[in-house]
């Protein structure tokens, strides 16, 4: 119950026993409006805040999955790497590792043929950046066959950077040569939309052996059979 000041000032109203005396005045009311409106302001804003923190968290946490998966199909993708040199479309040779600044095509070994189909364990794979996605594109056979639909491994990506060591200097090309197919190293640099950079350095071809590299004994390396590693496309 309200009760106005107009309305003590001039005692009306009834009696001592009707209980007028316990309603609130216009201004305890309004007081009491303005309290819980600033309560209720804050709480929305406290909400807002971590609805927005749980939003951010969960981009970082979903951008970590990614440089992680990406970092891991690389790893296994470029430690694999072999020297077989293959041919186009245009059944033109190719040799086994064509690599660029932001591009970069070369042949696996371990190809997982978990449904025991007519095919070989090597597999020739690419790494392109496609507008902000970070693509990696497999073929189905080694030669003169055209790529299967490419797998994204990560999105918004502003930049890639790529570069290869081969005798203790860095290139920003690689083009095979006979008996010096593959760089010793890659460097992978990506740039993400929210300024994020990440850098990894992955060997190359650990288990390949050219006429330039051999054992401390002089004699070549024995080259082991890697085991079959999923990929995104098989």
């Amino acid at each position: 119950m309200i009760r106005t000041a107009h309305h003590e000032a001039r005692g009306g109203g009834c009696g001592g026993g009707c209980g007028c005396g316990n309603g609130f005045t216009l201004v305890e009311v309004m007081v009491a409006l303005l309290i819980f409106s600033m309560l209720a302001a804050a709480a929305v804003a406290i909400l807002s805040l971590s609805v927005r923190t749980q939003a951010v968290t969960g981009q970082k946490l979903d951008a970590m999955a990614a440089v992680s998966r990406t970092t891991a199909i690389l790893s296994a993708d470029l430690a694999q790497a072999l020297d077989r040199p293959t041919r186009d479309e245009g059944a033109v040779l190719t040799p086994a590792m064509v690599a660029g600044p932001d591009a970069m095509r070369f042949v696996r070994a371990g190809w997982s043929n978990l449904d025991a189909a007519q095919r070989p364990s090597l597999q020739k794979v690419a790494y392109r950046l496609n507008g902000n996605v970070l693509e990696r594109v497999a073929w189905p056979l080694l030669d003169g066959t055209a790529p299967m639909e490419p797998a994204a491994l990560m999105d918004h990506v502003r930049e890639l950077h790529l570069r290869y060591r081969f005798n203790g200097a860095w290139l920003d090309q690689w083009q095979g040569q006979p008996g010096v197919a593959l760089p010793q190293a890659a460097e992978v640099t990506i740039v993400r939309d929210d300024g994020m950079i990440f850098r990894q350095l992955f060997l190359v071809g650990t288990g390949y052996v050219g006429d330039m590299v051999a054992s401390p004994l002089g004699s070549p390396s024995p080259t082991p059979n890697p085991s079959p590693t999923p990929t995104p496309n098989g």
